[in-house]
């Protein structure tokens, strides 16, 4: 009896509970609330490369924070997805389709998935770099070879040609006839029946002797025995390297230009080769101008060379530049200088060649704190890092055969250690690098430059900076205008956006870097030739961001051997 007392008033409380539950259900009109345990369960995920909300009404989800809840059976929910900044809202997937509100009936668990993609704006850095005087057969054109070795899938990618298709012989250039010979000068490279077919060959010392890729020179390249026709014969390389050997002072070793037909590939540049693989390259990249280095910077900056040919005496161009263009908007920007000797940092400088730069020289500064901006949260918008060109960092050929200068790897290390700690920092997710040359520096390369938009309608003439007997001073022909690019030169778009294994085949000068700035920015173009350029988006896959987490790439040695005094 005393058991029985004791279970009486647990039973009349479990009977009440149940009493009162049913009175709430007749007063709800009989249907459980959106609570923990009762209910239809409706979740949200969320896939892409963006970010962004989702919310419900009647109110209970407000994903990311919450992104299940329980309703009602028949309860009509709606969903509404709101991408984050700079991200879009790209459509529902499972238990709605389409792009517009997701309005879902509940009768049993459903799901709904929301994609939100990155776009062209979800790119908050642009940082750019641009090293010195190679062609891409002659760092590139091995490609082909790389990607056979190491199981990367083949695909289009116009190298050399032996490399290309391997039944091809090795690409050639004619030689300088023997029967010239010294002393030097007046005995020049000249060619003839009795010139050999000098081959395309790997390189094995990282330092060579500097061919020219000056006016005179690059036209000769285009068409040895008809500078001005408009047909490019591709096949001046070896005479000229030859002429500015036997004409220079002091005479180079390499009297024979055979330096020109050089090439190396990924057992030399394995960081360059890898991360060209992995991420965006392109086959039709080529410099704005069929001439030396300065002229083609100052494109880099303006978009013309303002009708040079030549470097800048000592004065300043008024032109305006990226950099004023972004200061005006106003975007951040920072130009980080690898020579920090100089002071201020701006001369020597691409930008140090406009007035622009004289009043903004507290936007240098050295190279080192790039390293430093990436980890204290100080990263502009829009980012130049210059090259070691004092320091040998920027891998130009030696002009000097008793110092020898810009080692490739020891530059090509260098630059490693720049995309490595962005890739590294936070500021990876929302970053893109673009790694390029500024031009061909009179190596081998076998594809024509190609037709461009003159600039700003000005031409290269006497008047301005063409020498008395220079081509296209007494007679003309098409390359006589800035109507063309220069040589094909390496390309490199290093992102988590960039698609993988790309390569691009769209014909473009690197004045689409600044395409790319202006697109994202806002900007109107600075010329005429930046204007016809693509703006660089057909290397990004935006909607799944491929390399959020980055590639390992392998460490770049500096081992190989250096010297000028012979070839290979």
């Amino acid at each position: 009896m005393a058991a029985s007392r004791r279970l009486l008033p647990v039973a009349g409380l479990v009977l009440g509970l149940v009493f009162l539950a049913g009175c709430r259900g007749l007063v709800s009109g009989g249907s459980p609330g959106p609570g923990p345990g009762s209910g239809i369960q409706l979740t949200v995920t969320s896939a892409g490369s963006g970010t962004g909300t989702v919310t419900s009404t009647p109110s209970g989800i407000n994903c990311p924070t919450t992104c299940s809840a329980n309703f009602a059976s028949g309860t009509q929910v709606t969903l509404t997805a709101t991408p984050g900044t700079s991200y879009t809202f790209n459509g529902w997937s499972g238990a709605c389709s389409g792009t517009a509100g997701c309005t879902v009936t509940l009768t049993s668990a459903e799901t709904a998935t929301a994609t939100f993609v990155a776009t062209m704006q979800s790119i908050n850095h642009i940082i750019f770099m641009m090293q010195e005087n190679r062609s891409l057969d002659h760092y590139f054109g091995a490609m082909r070879e790389y990607w056979a070795a190491n199981g990367i899938p083949d695909q289009p990618f116009d190298g050399l040609p032996q490399f290309n298709n391997p039944s091809q012989p090795a690409a050639t250039s004619p030689g300088c006839d023997p029967n010239f010979s010294e002393p030097f000068p007046p005995n020049d490279c000249q060619t003839s029946v009795n010139s050999p077919a000098v081959a395309s060959f790997h390189m094995l010392s990282q330092c060579v002797e500097n061919p020219s890729p000056s006016w005179n020179e690059s036209h000769v390249d285009w068409n040895m025995n008809s500078p001005l026709s408009g047909t490019a014969t591709m096949d001046g390389w070896v005479r000229t390297a030859g002429h500015d050997a036997r004409t220079g002072n002091p005479i180079f070793n390499d009297i024979n230009g055979i330096r020109a037909m050089g090439y190396y590939d990924a057992t030399d540049l394995p960081y360059y080769y890898f991360m060209a693989s992995k991420f965006g390259t392109s086959d039709r990249w080529f410099s704005p101008a069929m001439t030396r280095t300065q002229p083609n910077r100052m494109y880099l900056m303006a978009a013309t060379s303002a009708g040079r040919a030549y470097p800048l005496p000592p004065i300043h161009l008024p032109n305006k530049t990226i950099f004023e263009a972004l200061n005006d908007k106003p975007v951040s920007w920072r130009v980080y200088v690898t020579d920090d000797q100089n002071v201020p940092l701006g001369n020597g400088t691409e930008l140090g060649m406009y007035t622009f730069a004289s009043s903004h020289l507290d936007h240098f500064a050295p190279a080192s704190q790039f390293l430093t901006d990436l980890t204290t949260g100080n990263l502009p918008s829009v980012v130049e890092i210059d090259p070691g060109f004092a320091a040998g960092l920027d891998e130009h050929a030696g002009v000097d055969p008793a110092a020898p200068s810009g080692r490739i790897q020891t530059g090509s290390a260098y630059v490693a250690t720049l995309i490595n700690a962005l890739m590294k920092s936070p500021y990876w997710k929302d970053s893109v690098f673009v790694l390029t040359w500024d031009e061909g520096g009179g190596f081998y390369d076998h594809v024509p430059p190609t037709p461009m938009p003159s600039p700003d309608g000005i031409k290269p003439s006497t008047s301005i900076d063409l020498l008395p007997g220079d081509i296209c001073t007494t007679t003309t022909g098409p390359t006589c205008d800035f109507v063309y690019t220069g040589y094909r030169v390496p390309l490199i778009v290093i992102s988590p956006f960039s698609k993988k294994n790309y390569v691009s085949h769209t014909p473009a000068d690197y004045t689409a870097i600044l395409k790319l700035i202006e697109t994202r920015f806002g900007l109107a173009p600075l010329t005429q030739r930046d204007a016809a350029q693509f703006d660089m988006s057909e290397f990004f896959d935006f909607a799944n961001a491929p390399w959020m987490t980055p590639p390992t790439p392998p460490a770049q040695p500096d081992t190989m051997p250096c010297y000028m005094d012979h070839v290979p």
